[in-house]
């Protein structure tokens, strides 16, 4: 069948068969070692899934029933909204996964924005110096040659001369042209091709003088030109020198700084997509949170009102009990809704709420747990459940009401019990007589007749007598009457 303790196990990888065996054995040096179904496990493990399939209600303990985080599943359980939990559960991994997304975007704006005014700095500072790539080159030959201007002039000014002047190469050029054209045909036509070569000459004599007079015009530009291009070729190689590239590297480093300052808008974008994903997921898993928690409402008062009706038969009926919703400190809520659930009882009228493992005196915390557990049969886990005399301080019809709510619960799982109490052990399938001699205890598994004897011994107490045995012989019978078969468990 189906059970908790099988899915422990699958979690773990460890196959199950249609038994579950638990074994721990204790070596003479003191170690120990555990084990399910002969396959060696961790002893937490061990712990884990006997938890799971038994449980153990004493005198002063604080397990099962008595230990507040175990009551949220057990009205979960109660209240059978398996499909509100996997929703809430799967809702709350989608707004968790988006608050862990925005935490790691919030952390990394962080960390960027403490760069942020350094880089808007230095795009800034570039983009107002604009640096092309080669420029560094140009401007300084640039500069070289304004530093130079005025010799380069004498230069440029004498060979114009000799190209243009009266005596220049174009005055000579041109007579020669001249003279050329005063030829008759018989003396022009053999010459024709030097002709056309001497005009070609003269146009490009013409050509490089105008080229050099324009360039001598610039070598008398606004003589502070010189000083622009100074401050020109400072400002690149400062820049060069701050962030340690070489000036044709400076329209690649500005690149990259705008690239960042992009990377900075678009982390704020991101962050805020982020902010209303995460506000959509929360608001979903609240709104699913929100139909769990009146689930969880509705069903501890229900519960409330049950358990309410078994504690007047168990000589409780002074005991008020019910199921506390706290909601969790954050407000943020977990995998498992918005609230803590407890189970709280008051056992004198007026006083105030509390645990029941606090609260409740001895023979009350087994009653409690019974009472509980007769509520919770039906969705309960374990498939099987120790009571250390429940019955204790108890008898006559409280006794037979112990006893009968025992016997409801063994239809939906294995129940053991220590008891005195001859109502009680009347109703029980098996009996197991323990007793003790000097240091050595014994179990003995008593037959029908074995059965009768014991219940009778303790109606009578030392000597039994025939009004006991036909005592016990009734008791027992109609035990039997009430008595369905036990389902098969796992």
């Amino acid at each position: 069948m189906d059970h908790g303790a099988r899915d422990i196990l699958s979690e773990h990888a460890i196959a199950t068969a249609e038994e579950i065996v638990l074994r721990r054995s204790l070596g003479a040096d003191g170690r120990t070692r555990a084990f399910v179904n002969d396959e060696a496990v961790g002893v937490g493990l061990l712990r884990d899934v006997g938890a799971a399939l038994l449980e153990v209600h004493g005198q002063s303990d604080d397990r099962g029933l008595f230990d507040s985080s175990t009551h949220r599943a057990l009205l979960d359980a109660f209240a059978g909204h398996d499909s509100l939990l996997r929703d809430v559960a799967a809702r709350f991994a989608l707004f968790d996964r988006a608050r862990d997304e925005l935490g790691r975007l919030k952390a990394e704006a962080l960390s960027e924005r403490a760069d942020a005014d350094y880089v808007n700095s230095c795009c800034k500072e570039l983009t107002d110096l604009d640096p092309q790539e080669g420029e560094e080159r140009t401007v300084a030959s640039e500069r070289a040659l304004l530093v130079n201007a005025a010799r380069i002039g004498e230069v440029i000014s004498l060979t114009c001369e000799l190209l243009g002047g009266e005596q220049g190469a174009e005055a000579k050029l041109a007579e020669a042209l001249k003279r050329l054209s005063r030829l008759g045909d018989e003396a022009r036509n053999p010459v024709s091709a030097a002709e056309a070569a001497l005009e070609q000459s003269f146009a490009l004599v013409e050509e490089g003088r105008r080229g050099l007079e324009t360039f001598l015009s610039k070598l008398d530009a606004d003589p502070r030109e010189l000083e622009k291009k100074d401050d020109r070729l400072h400002a690149l190689r400062a820049a060069a020198r701050k962030f340690g590239v070489t000036p044709d590297e400076l329209p690649r480093v500005r690149a990259e700084f705008e690239s960042k300052q992009r990377a900075l808008d678009a982390s704020d974008d991101e962050v805020k997509a982020a902010e209303i994903a995460t506000a959509s997921a929360k608001e979903a898993f609240h709104e699913s949170a929100r139909l769990l928690s009146q689930s969880r409402n509705d069903a501890a008062k229900e519960l409330e009102k049950r358990v309410a009706d078994e504690l007047a038969p168990l000589k409780l009926g002074h005991a008020k009990f019910r199921v506390s919703l706290a909601s969790l400190a954050d407000g943020e809520g977990s995998a498992s809704g918005l609230e803590t659930v407890s189970f709280e009882v008051a056992t004198i009228a007026g006083a105030t709420f509390g645990p029941l493992a606090r609260i409740a005196s001895g023979g009350e915390l087994a009653r409690f747990s019974l009472a509980l557990k007769v509520v919770l049969a039906a969705s309960s886990q374990p498939a099987a459940i120790v009571f250390d005399e429940v019955d204790r301080g108890v008898g006559g019809a409280v006794a037979d009401a112990v006893g009968e709510r025992l016997q409801q619960l063994a239809q939906t799982m294995q129940v053991l019990l220590v008891t005195h109490s001859p109502q009680v052990a009347a109703r029980a399938e098996r009996h197991f007589r323990v007793s003790r001699k000097g240091d050595r205890m014994s179990v003995d598994v008593l037959d029908e007749d074995g059965h009768l004897e014991e219940i009778a011994r303790m109606l009578s107490g030392a000597v039994i007598t025939a009004e006991a045995r036909a005592a016990a012989k009734k008791l027992v019978s109609e035990a039997s009457a009430v008595r369905k078969p036990a389902r098969k468990r796992a």
